[in-house]
C-alpha cells in the first residue's frame, strides 16, 4: 500500500554539515518539482546558509541548491499554479520570488521581493488566478473528458482590466499583520500590509484558503490549544493605483479536545493548522500536541437557524420571512490519542468530497485524494481519511525492522509498541498531485519518495486498478500536470493495455479537444512505453511522430496564398486535402494539382530548414527500409506501419519539398545512392504511397503485398540507411523504480545501474562511446565530444545546444518552439557542473 520508491541522501562533507534541528520545509508543484530546504553549517565560521533545494523526482540526484540570501530560517515555500516560480520567506519577514532565468531549471533568480521587516512570515500563499476544475469520480467511467473533469465557476482573488487575473501573494506574521504584494503588468510590485483585526495578537500558526467569490480566509491561532482559532475574511482591492485590504472577524471555534475533561490539559498546543483544500474555507484540520502524543480534529462551518425566543414564536409571521440563519463551526471528526505528529501532509486531487461523491468512491474503491497524510516522530505514517479520520493505511518507515505497509484491519500491527524505534522521522511531507506519492524530508536532510497505492491496500482486480490508473493520466493530459507519479504504479504487464485504453478514451472525444491534446496523448503514450521492454521501440515511434507533428506545422506555416482575398482554406490544409484525395504514385503528377505560386519562398529560409527537411527524407528511407524487417520483435517504426495520418504527412511534406527543390536545389535532403540516376525522392514517394494505401483506412488496415516488400527488400542496395542515432537516450529514474526494494541514491551522483527491464532497450536506446552527439531538435550533428553548452529534457531525453547556430527567422521560428518546453513537455533535467547538461523547461499546465 505505501512502499518506499527512492531514498537520497546528502553526501559527507568534512567542513559542513546539515542541520537536523532547524525546521524543514517541503513543497512539490504540478510539475513534479519538489522543493525543500535545509540549513547548511560551515564547521569552521559556525556560518548558517539557508539552502533551498530544488529537484526534478525524475533526476533526484541532479539536485539544484540555492544559497537563498535569507537571514533567518525559511518558514515557507509556496509553487505557483503554474510551477514554474517559487516563493520563500523566513523569521525576519523576508518574502523572495524565485523565477527560472531563460526557462532554464538549473538557472534561478530572485528579481522581485517584498518583506516585513523582523516579523517572522507563518503562512504564505499564491493569489488564486480562478481557474478550478473538478474530478467527479462518479463519472469516471464516462466517454466525455467534459463529463469527468469539469471547470468550477471560481473567481480570481483579484482581477485586472477585462477581468484577467492578477497575480501576487499573500502572507500573514507572527504579530498578525496580512501582507499583499500584487505584480502589475509593468513588472513592478505593489505592496500593502493591514492587521488581521484591531485588536492584534500573536499568531503562532495560520492557512490561507479562498472563496467561490474571490475573496480570501485566514485562518489563526496563537498556539495554545485553551485559545479559540480565529478566522478572517480578507479582501484585495486596488484603488488609485494603490492596494487596499480589508478584513473581517469570522465565527471562531475552540477546540473539542480542551472541553473534554479527560484531555483539557493533556494537549496544550496547538502544532498544525490547515484548510483541507486551498479552495475550500469551510474544513479544517486541528492538530494539538504535548510531548508524549497528539490528537487531531476536523471540523466543518455550516449554516444553522438561529433559534427565536419563544416571545416572537407567536406572533403572525410575516409573508415571505425565512428563520435567520447563522455560521456555525461543527466537529466533523476527531481521531484518538496518537503519537506526536511530525508534519501533515493534505491531498491535492480535487475530487468533491460529499456525501453522495464519497459513497460512489467507496462503490468504486477509488481512493486518491481522500486520504491526508500524518508523519509520527517515530518515523511511521497513517493515512486517514480526510473527513472520518479514519485510518486507510499505515507506513512504518524505511528504518524500522519491517519497512512495510499494514491493511487499516490490522489492529495490533497499527498499536504495537516497539521497542527503540527509528529515530529519523519526518519533518516535512507532501503529497504529489495525483496523490499517488508522498516526499518526505527527514531530520537529517534525507529526501524520501513514497508510493502511495491508488486502492489504499483493498484488493482489486485488474481492470478496476487499470482504470483507476487511467482516469488519473486523463486527468493530467486535460490539466497539463505532469503524469510521473502515476508512472509509479504501472508495472510493465500494464502498459500496453493502458496506451490501448487511452487511445480509445482520446478517439470517443470531440474534435476541438483532440487538436488540443494531441501531442500530449502522444507524450503519454511514449513515457507508459518506455516501462517495459516489450514496447520500448514504440516509445521510438511516439517520439519520431511528436518531431514529425512539428515539422510538419512548421513547414506549412511557411506556405502563404497567393492572393489574399483566398477561400478560408489555407494553402496547408489545401495541400492535404488534394493529397488525401491523390492516390498516384508519382510525386510530379501529385504536383501537378496543386498551385506552385504558393509554395514559392526565398532561397535563405528554404537552405536554413535543409536540416529538418533531411531528417523527413531519411525518416522516410528509415521506414521504408524497415518495413520487410518487422516480424515478431517489435522495432522501431512499426507504429508507423498502420498509420494512416502520420503517412499521410509525409507525402505532404515529400510534395512541399519537391516544389521547394525546383526553386533552390540546395534544399533537398541529401541521399547516398549506388546509381548515379537514382531519383531518389521519386522511388520513396512512390514506396511510400503504395504504404499509405494499405492503411489509411485505420478502421480496416490491409498488410502490404509482397510486390511492395520486395521493393522495400532492395532498398538496402540502392540507398545508404541512416541508423537511429537520432533517438534520444533517457536515463531517469522512473524506469528503475518497478522493483519491490528502495533505491539509495545520492545528491549530485548519478545513479547509472540499468533498469529491470533494460534487456531491449539496451540495443535501441544505448550509443557507444565514439558516437557522434545529436542536436534531437535541430536535427544536426554535434560532433563526439561537443563543445558547446547543451540543455536536455529528463523525460525523452532530447538534447539541444543551448545558444542558435541559426541566423535565418526560418530556423529561428522552429528554435522559438522550444524555449520554454521540450518537444514532449517534458520535466526538467538538473546538473550544475561545466559538462553537464542543462535542462528544458517543462510543458506549462493550461487553463482548461
Amino acid at each position: 500500500m505505501m512502499e518506499v520508491a527512492y531514498v537520497c541522501e546528502w553526501e559527507k562533507r568534512p567542513k559542513s554539515n546539515h542541520c537536523p534541528s532547524i525546521p524543514l520545509v517541503c513543497a512539490w508543484s504540478c510539475r513534479n518539482l519538489v522543493a525543500f530546504t535545509t540549513d547548511l553549517k560551515n564547521e569552521e565560521d559556525e556560518k548558517v546558509s539557508h539552502m533551498v533545494h530544488i529537484i526534478d523526482t525524475e533526476h533526484p540526484w541532479d539536485v539544484y541548491s540555492i544559497n537563498s540570501g535569507h537571514a533567518e530560517v525559511i518558514s515557507c515555500l509556496e509553487w505557483d499554479q503554474s510551477g514554474s516560480r517559487l516563493l520563500s520567506a523566513d523569521g525576519d519577514g523576508q518574502i523572495k520570488c524565485w523565477a527560472m532565468a531563460d526557462h532554464l531549471v538549473n538557472s534561478w533568480e530572485s528579481s522581485l521581493g517584498s518583506s516585513v521587516d523582523g516579523d517572522p512570515i507563518v503562512a504564505l500563499s499564491w493569489l488564486h488566478n480562478g481557474v478550478k476544475l473538478a474530478l467527479h469520480v462518479e463519472m469516471s467511467g464516462s466517454t466525455n473528458f467534459g463529463e469527468k473533469f469539469s471547470r468550477v465557476k471560481f473567481s480570481p482573488s483579484l482581477t485586472l482590466f477585462g477581468g484577467k487575473p492578477m497575480e501576487g501573494w499573500l502572507a500573514v506574521t507572527v504579530s498578525g499583520l496580512v501582507t499583499v504584494s500584487l505584480l502589475k503588468p509593468n513588472g513592478q510590485l505593489l505592496t500593502a500590509s493591514e492587521s488581521l483585526c484591531r485588536l492584534r495578537g500573536r499568531v503562532a500558526l495560520a492557512d490561507i484558503a479562498f472563496t467561490g467569490g474571490g475573496n480570501i480566509v485566514v485562518a489563526a491561532t496563537d498556539g495554545s490549544s485553551s485559545s479559540p482559532v480565529q478566522f478572517y475574511k480578507v479582501c484585495v482591492s486596488v484603488v488609485n493605483e494603490k492596494c487596499r485590504i480589508d478584513t473581517e472577524l469570522l465565527p471562531s471555534l475552540f477546540m473539542r479536545c480542551t472541553t473534554d475533561p479527560v484531555r483539557r490539559d493533556k494537549y496544550p498546543a496547538v502544532t498544525h493548522l490547515k484548510f483541507l483544500t486551498r479552495e475550500n474555507s469551510e474544513q479544517v484540520l486541528l492538530c494539538a500536541s504535548s510531548q508524549m502524543g497528539s490528537i487531531v480534529e476536523c471540523w466543518s462551518l455550516r449554516k444553522e437557524g438561529l433559534p427565536v425566543n419563544n416571545i416572537f414564536q407567536h406572533r403572525s409571521p410575516v409573508v415571505g420571512e425565512k428563520q435567520p440563519m447563522i455560521l456555525k463551526w461543527r466537529i466533523l471528526s476527531a481521531t484518538n490519542d496518537l503519537d506526536r505528529v511530525s508534519a501533515v501532509a493534505l491531498p491535492k486531487l480535487p475530487i468533491s468530497i460529499s456525501n453522495t461523491d464519497l459513497k460512489v468512491a467507496s462503490e468504486t474503491k477509488f481512493c486518491p485524494g481522500l486520504g491526508l497524510a500524518l508523519a509520527f516522530h517515530d518515523g511511521s505514517i497513517q493515512i486517514l481519511h480526510r473527513l472520518s479520520l479514519h485510518t486507510m493505511g499505515v507506513f512504518y518507515g524505511s528504518s524500522s525492522s519491517s519497512g512495510a505497509s499494514q491493511r487499516p484491519g490490522d489492529e495490533p500491527a497499527i498499536k504495537r509498541q516497539r521497542a527503540g524505534g527509528p529515530t529519523v522521522h519526518f519533518k516535512a511531507l507532501q503529497f504529489s498531485w495525483t496523490s499517488l506519492a508522498l516526499a518526505g524530508v527527514d531530520n537529517h536532510g534525507k529526501l524520501h519518495m513514497i508510493r502511495v497505492s491508488p486502492s489504499m491496500g483493498q484488493m482489486l482486480d485488474m481492470n478496476t486498478l487499470l482504470r483507476h490508473l487511467l482516469f488519473l493520466l486523463e486527468y493530467c493530459m486535460v490539466t497539463g500536470y505532469d503524469w510521473w507519479d502515476v508512472l509509479l504504479h504501472v508495472q510493465p504487464g500494464m502498459v500496453h493495455n493502458l496506451v490501448e485504453k487511452l487511445h480509445e478514451e482520446y478517439m470517443r472525444q470531440n474534435q476541438a479537444l483532440q487538436q488540443v491534446l494531441s501531442t500530449r496523448i502522444v507524450a503519454v503514450k511514449a513515457s507508459l512505453c518506455k516501462l517495459s521492454s516489450v514496447t520500448a521501440a514504440r516509445a521510438c515511434d511516439f517520439h519520431a511522430k511528436l518531431l514529425l507533428i512539428a515539422v510538419s506545422s512548421t513547414l506549412k506555416s511557411l506556405l502563404r496564398p497567393h492572393v489574399l482575398n483566398t477561400p478560408d482554406k489555407s494553402p496547408g490544409d489545401r495541400l492535404a486535402e488534394i493529397c488525401a484525395k491523390n492516390t498516384d504514385t508519382d510525386i510530379d503528377k501529385v504536383m501537378i494539382n496543386l498551385k506552385t505560386e504558393e509554395f514559392v519562398l526565398d532561397g535563405p529560409p528554404l537552405q536554413s530548414l535543409q536540416q529538418l527537411i533531411q531528417w523527413v527524407g531519411d525518416f522516410v528511407l528509415y521506414l521504408m527500409a524497415n518495413l520487410p524487417n518487422q516480424g515478431s520483435i517489435v522495432r522501431p517504426g512499426f507504429g508507423f506501419l498502420r498509420d494512416g495520418s502520420s503517412l499521410g504527412m509525409l507525402r505532404e511534406m515529400m510534395v512541399m519539398i519537391r516544389i521547394w527543390g525546383l526553386l533552390k536545389p540546395g534544399c533537398l535532403p541529401i541521399y547516398t545512392a549506388t546509381s548515379d540516376n537514382q531519383d531518389s525522392m521519386l522511388l520513396l514517394f512512390r514506396l511510400l504511397t503504395k504504404l499509405w494505401l494499405c492503411s489509411r483506412d485505420e478502421g480496416h488496415p490491409q498488410e502490404p503485398d509482397e510486390s511492395l516488400i520486395d521493393e522495400c527488400c532492395l532498398l538496402p542496395s540502392q540507398l545508404l540507411v541512416p541508423t537511429m542515432d537520432w533517438l534520444p537516450v533517457n536515463d531517469g529514474i522512473i524506469c528503475k523504480l518497478q522493483g519491490k526494494y528502495p533505491l539509495r541514491l545520492q545528491f549530485g551522483k548519478p545513479y547509472s545501474l540499468p533498469g529491470l527491464n533494460s534487456a531491449a532497450q539496451v540495443e535501441i536506446f544505448s550509443r557507444s562511446p565514439g558516437s557522434q552527439r545529436m542536436d534531437h531538435l535541430r536535427c544536426l550533428h554535434m560532433g563526439v565530444c561537443p563543445t558547446e553548452e547543451s540543455k536536455a529534457c529528463t523525460r525523452c531525453g532530447c538534447v539541444t545546444m543551448l545558444r542558435s547556430p541559426n541566423k535565418t527567422n526560418a530556423m529561428k521560428q522552429w528554435e522559438q518552439r522550444w524555449i520554454k518546453n521540450c518537444l514532449c513537455g517534458g520535466q526538467q533535467l538538473t546538473q550544475t557542473r561545466p559538462s553537464s547538461l542543462q535542462t528544458l523547461h517543462s510543458d506549462q499546465p493550461q487553463d482548461s
